[in-house]
Parts: C-alpha cells; structure tokens; sequence
C-alpha cells in the first residue's frame, strides 16, 4: 500500500470510535483512553506501509492499541508519578561536598587533640566501648575516661565552631536556599 492511500486514512477514520470504546474498556479512564487512541493512529500512520491489503485494518489496529497499553503499563511499573514533587522533594539529599569538608575538618580537628583524649573519645564515641570498658583498655579510672572524653568534646566544639545542633550539614546559608527552593515550589 502506498504512503498516504487516501483509502487507507478513510478505513482509519472510520474505526475510531470502536478504537477509543477498546481503548477505555482497556484503561478504564476516557482521557487515558483518547492518549491512547492516539498513539495508536500515529504509530499505524506511520507503519501503514507494513499493512497488507485486504486483511482486516480493523484487528490490525487493535492489536497494535493493545500492545501499546501493555507497553505504557510496563513503563509505568517502573515510574512514579509525581507531578506535585512530593517525592522527590522527600529524596532530596544534602550535596556530598558539604560532609567530605566537614569530615576533613574533624579529622584534623581529632588529630590535633592530645593522645590520651584522642584515645578515650574514639574508644567510647568511634568504636562503642562503654566507660568502663575504656578505662580497662586505657589503665586509668572511669572518671579519668570520662573527663579525657568531656575535654576532648569541648576542644573539639571550639575547633570546629560548633554551637548546636544547627552546626550540622550544609552551612546556614545553603540550609536557607534549599528550604527557600522548597517552599516555593510548594507555594
């Protein structure tokens, strides 16, 4: 058949109807359905060379609507729908650069700690032993580990300019852009 047989576009035409009525019987939604439809007729225009003459258009043409419905209903398997970014404003993750510096920072923060505070801070805060535990492994009294510790955490507040809870992640001023971002899509 070739191009643009005006035969071949009329038969298309007149099919419609039934087309959509499959389509929504498929789909379940009219709008879905009309999308539906559509795709079907774009996908047949374009593949009308491949049409044998005098087979039925009609059954061609359903076949190919119902291929495409189970195609787009795999692909959506795999995709969410999120057109308001509720998801995706739930996935968004603070930029690595901001803990690589940060953790550079601490380690020469903790490096520049005094040994025995060194060793008592990552004995109980790093590595879990409890205050007792640590004292065993460092020969010293409970107590002694328990200041090595509380200075240690002080040196290490002062040296990082650590104020609060707010210190943590992305500085200030990337916090406020990113809440700024979000709200505003929000809005």
């Amino acid at each position: 058949m070739a191009t643009n047989d005006p035969s071949f576009k009329r038969d298309l035409l007149k099919t419609l109807p039934s087309l959509r009525a499959f389509a929504v019987s498929l789909c379940g939604h009219p709008d879905r359905a009309d999308d539906l439809v559509q795709d079907t007729i774009m996908k047949a225009w374009a593949k009308q060379d491949s049409f044998a003459v005098g087979t039925n258009l009609k059954a061609w043409l359903f076949t190919i609507l119902r291929n495409e419905f189970y195609s787009q209903m795999r692909k959506s398997g795999r995709e969410i729908q999120d057109p308001d970014n509720v998801f995706t404003d739930r996935l968004s993750i603070h930029p690595a650069q901001h803990g690589v510096m940060d953790l550079k920072d601490f380690r020469k923060a903790l490096d520049s700690l005094p040994s025995d505070q060194r060793e008592a801070i990552i004995l109980v805060g790093a590595s879990g032993f409890s205050y007792e535990e640590a004292s065993e492994i460092c020969g010293c009294a409970i107590g002694t580990i328990k200041s090595r510790i509380a200075r240690a955490r002080t040196k290490l507040q002062d040296m990082l300019a650590i104020e609060g809870e707010g210190d943590y992640g992305p500085d200030a001023s990337s916090a406020a852009a990113m809440t700024g971002a979000i709200s505003a899509r929000t809005a």
